[in-house]
């Protein structure tokens, strides 16, 4: 990639409003005073049925992380992701921070983003001084510079042909620019990863704690060629990611007997939790083995029923009829939210 599309100094941007996210339960006791407690939260796309957390040694918590540590969280990375070596892994303390550092390293430019998607790309390269535009497909990014494609898609599952996915990938090579690559749902997903293929032009995002089930740990990967990753963990300095996510990082991604079980078991809930939104008169619209989004004669409404029975899904402002549903864990749940779809 051209030296010059680099950026060396942050630029303040336009600062987009608050986006909605899905776990906001303290607003939702709010509105809905009277819903029962707890709450049933499937307002986001994480694992319910997490990995099995193992001991850490009490040192993690006490001391500052050692490299050799973070190398081993990287060869770990490097295994489950495919990508061709450790110089290609960068650990970050989740995804969303490398969503807010990528935009600031890279010179003011054309941003395509590939949606409807989620939120915060086109809100970080917007905030971050770029001129982005929401485009439907790869076809209609234009001369863009920077594409960002999340694939599998948020909210509706979309994916595209590794061919398709590799043929911008070289497109934007070609021109000097860059493909972000957003790949957040693939562990659990029969797709294929762009991580084999990181050269310049490209950057893959992975996020550990939607598979895996902790999201609190805050883990995420991007996977680059070694430059490129270089310039990406410079900005997120040193101890980016703290000795406990470290070790526990590296024995749940080390667990391919765990994440194929995983892959199994998740797939089979999406199926039941299809047939169960079909029930109560939705149509799927597309989702993941981790969530389920669907369109229903009255969105709002049934919006309203769930929340009054203390369950939590995601909604879309922009398509009131359209919600997502994350997977249900335990027969408990399973039941409760059968009443209210029934």
């Amino acid at each position: 990639m051209d030296h010059r599309f680099w950026n060396s100094a942050p630029r303040p941007g336009a600062i987009p409003g608050p986006i909605p996210h899905g776990g906001d339960l303290g607003g939702l006791r709010h509105a809905f005073p009277d819903a029962p407690e707890p709450w049933l939260d499937l307002s986001t796309g994480i694992n319910p049925v997490p990995y099995p957390v193992p001991p850490v040694e009490a040192s993690a918590w006490m001391r500052l992380p050692a490299a050799a540590e973070g190398e081993a969280l990287r060869e770990a990375a490097a295994m489950a992701y495919g990508a061709p070596d450790t110089a290609h892994v960068v650990p970050a303390p989740g995804t969303q921070i490398l969503i807010e550092t990528l935009p600031r390293l890279v010179a003011p430019t054309g941003v395509a983003v590939i949606g409807p998607t989620y939120a915060e790309h086109a809100a970080a390269w917007t905030r971050a001084g770029h001129r982005v535009a929401q485009v439907d497909g790869i076809a209609a990014i234009g001369d863009a510079a920077v594409a960002v494609l999340v694939d599998p898609n948020n909210p509706d599952g979309r994916t595209h042909p590794l061919p398709e996915r590799l043929a911008l990938a070289d497109a934007l090579r070609a021109r000097g620019g860059l493909l972000v690559a957003d790949e957040a749902f693939a562990d659990l997903e029969p797709v294929a990863s762009l991580c084999p293929h990181a050269a310049p032009g490209l950057v893959v995002l992975r996020s550990f704690g939607k598979t895996y089930g902790l999201a609190g740990l805050r883990l995420g990967f991007a996977v680059a060629e070694p430059g490129t990753a270089d310039r990406i963990a410079t900005a997120l300095g040193p101890w980016a990611v703290s000795g406990p996510a470290l070790a526990i990082g590296r024995a749940a991604l080390s667990d391919t007997a765990w994440r194929a079980e995983a892959a199994q078991a998740r797939a089979a809930d999406a199926e039941r939790l299809d047939r169960l939104i079909a029930r109560g008169g939705g149509t799927i619209v597309g989702g993941t083995s981790l969530f389920r989004t669907a369109d229903f004669p009255d969105g709002p409404g049934l919006y309203r029923r769930l929340a009054q029975a203390g369950i939590a899904v995601r909604r879309f402002p922009e398509r009131p009829e359209r919600l997502r549903f994350g997977l249900p864990a335990g027969k408990a749940a399973w039941c409760r939210l059968s009443r209210v779809l029934k």
